[in-house]
């Protein structure tokens, strides 16, 4: 019943197992259509180093997520820009900028075959 949701919601955020609640936008009807995956080696592995490039990347509205990673690289992005000339701006002004950044590798997503699928228990 609607009361009983009414009652649990604020339970489930209180305990959190809910964290927020957003609306998700089509990217292409909002001029976002290109999607790039970024993987960032640093020149540091240091607390620091990673800090500082970390803080950096959450101030730029492009990147969707940034994950420290283990492997190849020490970060993956997630870019969402208008097209390939957009990342190539971003790219050029912002991403070889951010501190620490010593080898970049780019990945332009062909198709979006499974995005931020809920969990499921």
């Amino acid at each position: 019943s609607a009361a009983t949701c009414h009652r649990r919601n604020p339970r489930l955020f209180d305990e959190g197992y809910i964290t927020g609640v957003r609306a998700e936008l089509a990217p292409s009807r909002v001029g976002l259509g290109a999607l790039v995956m970024v993987g960032v080696v640093l020149d540091r592995s240091t607390p620091g180093s990673f800090a500082g490039f970390e803080r950096a990347v959450g101030a730029m509205k492009e990147v969707l997520d940034c994950n420290l990673v283990a492997g190849d690289f020490d970060h993956l992005l997630k870019i969402r820009v208008r097209d390939m000339a957009g990342f190539n701006l971003l790219h050029g002004r912002q991403v070889i900028a951010l501190p620490g950044v010593r080898q970049i590798r780019t990945f332009f997503v062909l198709e979006e075959v499974k995005d931020n699928a809920p969990l499921s228990f």
